[in-house]
């Protein structure tokens, strides 16, 4: 049965008067008192309701505390016991939450309770959901500019063990062994003794770590050949390849082994290491990560935030950059196609950027041309370095629409001339003949003229570098380098970079949920440097709270009076007011 509580209630009976004014100004000056008045009533319970009942069986725990106690272990990286202990006794948390009663109902939840409700959210992409809602509140509350940002990416590593070839092929047979016992008996007796002896006992399988160098190719051999025995073996049975282990185990055999046919059946051959693709199974613990030449076995995740152009220290401490964009992908994925989904989803977030910088990865002239289409510029440099001794593209003068105007010499062409997306110039071959350039130069001799052909794409890619070298391009470049800050503080702030988690579905819920919680961090900063004296609260302003709750007790104080005959003294209220 669905128990949530409706936080954007006021309460007839300020339930936190019992703290003193000094303890109840640092929760309201701190994350408690932000998260508790903004984040915590925008919250999207909603999208757990489908998951229970409205009538039936026992109440759940109250759905805003729930996600609440998800977006907060995140945020502060907690581990399940760490994040049970601090629902339980923290006021911080109580305070945020808005938690305001002492039963076992409300500030307990067990370690099993935090595993269910977080695999609701895994299991059916929640945590995006969560994402939207924090972020979109901060951006309105902050009226966040999102003209300017910037993307890069940052590798994570899920809980698994890094394994090398012999260790992928005895963790995919010792797994499938183990499911097999357990599935069907019947079946898993008809393997091999030695298969069994071999692979299934833990004191078995350490022998396999401790294999010497010089043996390393004859038991990567041996163990190649029992995997394809034990594939071939339960090929025809239909519950044994249905079974993800066994799946792993083609798997395996696919991506690190060739099998060419022989007299009599077939013969495996491992493949060498240069011909392994960087999407293979790195650990059969964790099938969805995969392996970077530049970074290692892992994930990585793609970040885009704001941020501000001001040299003004105090504005700039006032102003939130807030991540808008957050995505989880295997290590192996290419920077250069995040770039266009990175801003579609800004957009669904109304945050959508008019510049981005980026590296020169993201900016392939095919991201720069269809994220033109949507009104954004690219700002990254050219992928390539320019080549010694050579006349480049960029040095020859052009006009607007990509047609030569004059060679470096000074030289104009004799005609120019565009076919669909190439362009021709013609230079006079009695000029070009004697220039010292020449053996430099990108024009070359022809029958009747000298001719400097090039396409459309390359003419853009030379004016690139051509403003690549401009003081504007510097100026405006400088400042991608902050998003390297906030890689950091995204580690630093919440152990994004080794997670105790693996699969996908989880890295995937446990990095998106603290890329926002730095959003909401980051609102606290700015929220206590716009109020350093209130925490939140303008000088002077009427809080309306507070003067309902004055009368209310001035009221029963005066009815009190009146009752034993008393006359009531000059109102608490109009007090209040005049202060």
């Amino acid at each position: 049965m669905i128990l949530i509580k409706d936080h954007k209630q006021a309460e007839l009976f300020d339930p936190w008067r019992f703290l003193s004014p000094k303890r109840r100004q640092l929760l309201d000056s701190t994350w408690p008192g932000l998260f508790k008045t903004i984040i915590l009533p925008e919250l999207p319970v909603s999208s757990i309701f489908p998951f229970f009942s409205h009538g039936m069986g026992r109440p759940t725990k109250e759905l805003y505390t729930v996600l609440g106690v998800l977006f907060l272990q995140q945020s502060l990286d907690l581990t399940d016991e760490e994040t049970c202990s601090q629902l339980a006794y923290n006021i911080q948390w109580h305070y945020a939450l808005n938690i305001t009663e002492e039963s076992d109902s409300a500030k307990y939840m067990c370690p099993k309770t935090l595993w269910s409700m977080r695999n609701i959210l895994m299991d059916h992409a929640l945590d995006d959901l969560v994402f939207d809602c924090v972020t979109k509140k901060l951006a309105s509350v902050f009226k966040v500019d999102s003209d300017n940002q910037r993307i890069d990416s940052v590798h994570i590593k899920s809980n698994m063990r890094r394994l090398g070839r012999i260790g992928i092929f005895v963790s995919g047979i010792n797994k499938f062994i183990k499911n097999l016992k357990r599935q069907d008996k019947d079946l898993f007796g008809t393997i091999r003794a030695d298969l069994i002896e071999k692979y299934l006992p833990e004191k078995s399988l350490q022998c396999f770590s401790m294999v010497k160098p010089t043996a390393a190719q004859k038991t990567l051999a041996m163990v190649s050949n029992d995997l394809f025995d034990l594939v071939l073996q339960f090929k025809d049975q239909p519950e044994v390849t249905a079974m993800h282990s066994y799946k792993q185990l083609e798997r395996i055999l696919q991506e690190q082994c060739n099998v060419e046919p022989a007299e009599g059946g077939s013969t495996v051959q491992v493949k060498k290491p240069t011909e392994i693709p960087s999407s293979s199974l790195q650990n059969p613990s964790d099938p969805e990560a995969s392996y970077s030449g530049h970074k290692g076995q892992g994930y990585q995740v793609q970040i885009m935030e704001t941020y501000t152009t001001t040299e003004d220290k105090e504005l700039k401490e006032k102003t939130l950059n807030l991540i808008t964009h957050v995505r989880v992908e295997p290590s192996h994925k290419s920077d250069a196609h995040a770039l266009l989904p990175a801003v579609e989803s800004a957009k669904e977030r109304d945050l959508a950027p008019r510049e981005i910088l980026a590296d020169s990865l993201y900016g392939s002239d095919e991201n720069c041309q269809k994220a033109r289409q949507s009104d954004v510029e690219i700002v990254a440099p050219t992928m390539g370095d320019k080549k010694e001794n050579t006349i480049c593209l960029s040095e020859f003068a052009s006009s607007e629409s990509g047609k030569i105007l004059s060679c470096p010499q000074g030289l104009a062409p004799v005609t120019a001339k565009k076919k669909k997306t190439r362009f021709t110039a013609i230079f006079d071959s009695l000029h070009c003949s004697g220039c010292p350039n020449q053996a430099h130069c990108p024009v070359k001799a022809g029958k009747k003229h000298h001719y400097l052909r090039y396409t459309e794409k390359e003419f853009r890619i030379a004016k690139r570098r051509a403003y690549e070298q401009s003081d504007e391009f510097k100026d405006r470049y400088r400042w991608r380098s902050g998003v390297e800050a906030t890689m950091s503080e995204y580690d630093r702030r919440t152990g994004v970079k080794q997670l105790r988690v693996r699969g996908f579905g989880a890295v995937r819920f446990c990095a998106t949920l603290k890329a926002a919680g730095i959003n909401f961090f980051r609102a606290v900063a700015v929220w206590i440097a716009l109020n350093p004296e209130t925490g939140g609260s303008k000088p002077g302003k009427l809080d309306l709270n507070h003067a309902f709750l004055v009368f209310k007790e001035q009221f029963l104080c005066k009815w009190r009076h009146l009752k034993n005959g008393f006359k009531p003294r000059m109102s608490i209220l109009s007090i209040y007011l005049k202060s």
